[in-house]
């Protein structure tokens, strides 16, 4: 069983900034791609960036040059460094992570979510 645990969250002013964190933990043999998706409330989940193990990241037109995603492959580790934030960034931010377990199956799995309210 794999656990992904995510912080950082808040409220912030516009204009503002935010650093998120999830680990992951438990039965992993490696992790592959890990990143952040975004759900505001009465739409769809949205990629907002992912990055594989060898650093290779993609983000979401909307979040460009203004996150930006990086990890710490030792910690097992994804951060999410977001500035200039805006109230249309509000929504609850998860991360997830495609991990090789020790039966070497590969699963995707998700952290329980953490806020980020964007408001003046």
């Amino acid at each position: 069983q794999v656990q992904l645990v995510e912080s950082g969250g808040g409220l912030v002013q516009p204009g503002g900034s935010l650093r998120l964190s999830c680990a992951a933990s438990g039965s992993i043999v490696s992790i592959n791609v890990m990143g952040w998706y975004r759900q505001a409330p009465g739409k769809l989940r949205e990629l907002v960036a992912t990055i594989t193990s060898g650093s290779s990241t993609n983000y979401a037109d909307s979040v460009k040059g203004r996150f930006t995603i990086s990890r710490d492959n030792a910690k097992n580790t994804v951060y999410l460094q977001m500035n200039s934030l805006k109230p249309e960034d509000t929504a609850v931010y998860y991360c997830n992570a495609v991990v090789l377990d020790v039966d070497y199956s590969r699963r995707a799995y998700w952290g329980q979510g953490t806020q980020v309210t964007v408001s003046s």
